[in-house]
């Protein structure tokens, strides 16, 4: 993909997008030198700090849940971590940030036809026998309808936007520019990686014929599963792809206002999927937001949406089970050589054990025990332990690396946390983590 294409390439509503984007920064320099005259009167520079942070952002969250391409991408992503932010900064923008999960405008009705007569001919209505211009879903870079099949199966039909390729990279590298001003929501907050792993993942997303490879993989290594269901893939071209449809009630509703029990379930399966998957389907869903999970009727877990997947077809890398069983048996020197071997502790850096050791055995407290509480308090402390540039954890992460073979599974591993404090779940997850990464329990 070519990503210096000229402003020719992108539509007209990518290009009000960008204005959208580029009038955040300035918007958050105009608070701040409100602010500064608020300190200058008198004003605690405290409270003057808060007022700041909370107006930045609302705007922030008002203009990303405008936007679709990056700009939703890239909330999408942010949405999963939304339990890390601190409370009194989180609870007014929730509702904002769930809406990113499954919320957009929708395109014209002209352009729907267009995308369905270079994907399935000029005669596109021939293969259904109900049509509805009126998505029921929209995504960062198509859009959902439900129609009815030429068979009569209700099937869920996915298009692509025209131009999504040019105005996702354009929308991600207007992000990266001012990444800065996302330190406002809360210190420590690094976007940029977020916004570098998006732009390099940017092509295999647009490719649907990929996502439906994908998609077929998991239905058939899931069919007839007691847990999950996999949407059925019934046609595939250009930029539509034609599924089956299957309701249920969105992961981001049964954080809003499900029971105990609903969230206890709902999480223990979510984990269950992305842990999974490696070894019963060779991939790893790599796109845990809320959006892209229904509970259905009958308890099983909805997954949709496999853009994003990380290829793993041997499974978890066979060292993961073992150095996390060291790491909870507190065996610090042999912890540090193999992550050594792994890529993650450079050859010329001294590492103290305990140091390691202290580094990471809290992120392994879920699968220490029986069972584990997911709660925002927990991630919050995690976060601010891991991004606080004076914490010993911060200054020996910043040492390390992490090695490109484990970039989309440390992601998911976090995106996946963020979710289950949403939920505020309590689960057996390290029994269920010992499932399914083969020598952790030993």
């Amino acid at each position: 993909m070519n990503e210096n294409r000229g402003v020719s390439d992108i539509p007209k509503w990518a290009i009000s997008r960008s204005v959208k984007l580029a009038s955040l920064p300035l918007g958050v320099a105009g608070r701040g030198a409100i602010g500064l005259g608020k300190r200058i009167g008198g004003r605690p520079a405290e409270i003057v700090a808060t007022e700041l942070q909370q107006r930045t952002a609302e705007q922030l969250f008002k203009v990303l849940g405008e936007l679709k391409g990056g700009a939703m991408k890239f909330g999408q992503a942010l949405s999963v971590f939304e339990a890390a932010l601190p409370e009194d900064l989180a609870a007014p923008y929730r509702a904002a940030l769930t809406k990113l999960q499954d919320a957009a405008p929708p395109m014209p009705a002209s352009a729907v036809h267009q995308v369905l007569a270079e994907g399935l001919g000029a005669d596109w209505r021939d293969r259904f026998a109900e049509w509805n211009d009126k998505p029921a879903a929209a995504a960062s870079i198509g859009q959902v309808h439900r129609a009815r099949w030429e068979d009569g199966r209700e099937v869920a039909v996915k298009l692509q936007y025209p131009g999504a390729g040019p105005a996702l990279i354009a929308d991600l590298n207007q992000l990266a520019r001012f990444a800065r001003m996302f330190a406002v929501l809360s210190p420590g907050l690094d976007v940029k990686p977020l916004i570098k792993e998006l732009r390099e993942r940017v092509k295999e997303e647009l490719d649907y014929g990929l996502e439906a490879v994908a998609q077929r993989q998991y239905a058939e290594a899931y069919d007839g599963d007691a847990d999950f269901i996999v949407p059925k893939v019934l046609e595939c071209s250009g930029n539509v792809i034609v599924t089956e449809w299957v309701d249920g009630k969105p992961l981001s509703g049964i954080i809003r206002d499900g029971s105990p029990q609903d969230r206890n379930h709902a999480a223990l399966l979510f984990a269950r999927f992305l842990l999974s998957g490696p070894s019963r389907a060779g991939l790893l869903h790599a796109d845990p937001h809320p959006g892209n999970f229904r509970l259905h009727e009958d308890g099983r877990l909805v997954v949709l949406d496999y853009g994003a997947v990380n290829r793993l077809p041997d499974g978890f890398p066979t060292s993961m089970g073992p150095l996390g069983r060291l790491a909870l048996e507190g065996r610090g020197e042999e912890v540090i050589e193999g992550l050594r071997a792994e890529g993650f502790v450079p050859a010329d850096l001294e590492v103290d054990a305990q140091a390691i050791l202290d580094y990471v055995q809290p992120l392994l407290e879920p699968i220490a025990s029986e069972t584990f509480h997911f709660t925002r308090r927990w991630l919050r402390n995690e976060a601010a332990r891991v991004a606080d540039p004076r914490s010993p954890a911060a200054q020996l992460g910043r040492k390390l690396n992490l090695p490109p073979t484990y970039l989309l599974m440390h992601r998911v591993a976090a995106g996946s946390f963020g979710v289950l404090c949403q939920l505020d779940a309590e689960i057996p997850y390290g029994p269920e983590v010992r499932r399914w990464i083969p020598g952790l329990a030993g």
